[in-house]
């Protein structure tokens, strides 16, 4: 297999990613640095925490660049999917610009909790082989206060008193919001066909 990078950008669930990418079997090299990218066969840019910190930290580290010029699959994780858009309203940042669009605040309502945390359904949009042998209405674990929307790179959205994307994907770009580490089979599965995606 080809060489997985998992990105430290500085996000509490580098090391919960990695773990449970060791139960596919499968050992990610740690990259610090725009260096670690360059012979990467797939990568993977985990966060938690907000935007304008992690891109200033990604700066600082040589990797906006080369993560910029990836060719190769690229998936982003909570916070990391939120920075593979043009920009959030978190810190008003400037994000890598990989997808159009710009992440925003979640609103709160009477009843209603944000952040959005907690286990929650998935509505499959459009097909992708990053969704095989996920259920159309399988659930997975959220914890968020900001959220991307719903455009034609949306692959799965969800529901939390407003639609956003769950998912996306763009050519071998892709996120998750939610966390597939701690969400059990579905999580495992969709790192599976990570390990295995091709792009489109």
């Amino acid at each position: 297999m080809t060489t997985l990078a998992l990105v430290d950008a500085g996000g509490a669930n580098l090391g919960s990613v990695r773990y449970a990418l060791e139960r596919l079997g499968v050992e990610a090299r740690i990259v610090r640095d725009g260096d670690g990218l360059r012979d990467a066969g797939r990568i993977i840019l985990p966060g938690v925490g907000a935007a304008a910190p992690a891109m200033a930290l990604l700066l600082e580290r040589g990797l906006v660049a080369p993560l910029r010029a990836a060719k190769v699959p690229l998936l982003g994780i909570c916070l990391g999917m939120q920075l593979l858009f043009e920009s959030s309203e978190e810190g008003d940042a400037d994000c890598l610009g990989l997808l159009p669009g710009r992440v925003r605040k979640m609103v709160g309502a009477p009843g209603l909790r944000v952040p959005h945390m907690g286990w929650n359904e998935l509505e499959r949009v459009r097909d992708s082989a990053l969704l095989d042998g996920v259920a159309d209405d399988a659930s997975t674990y959220f914890v968020h206060g900001y959220a991307a929307p719903v455009t034609a790179d949306c692959i799965a959205a969800c529901t939390h008193g407003e639609r956003f994307a769950a998912m996306v994907q763009r050519g071998v770009v892709a996120g998750a919001q939610f966390h597939p580490e701690r969400s059990a089979a579905v999580g495992a599965r969709l790192l599976s066909n990570f390990l295995l995606w091709k792009g489109a």
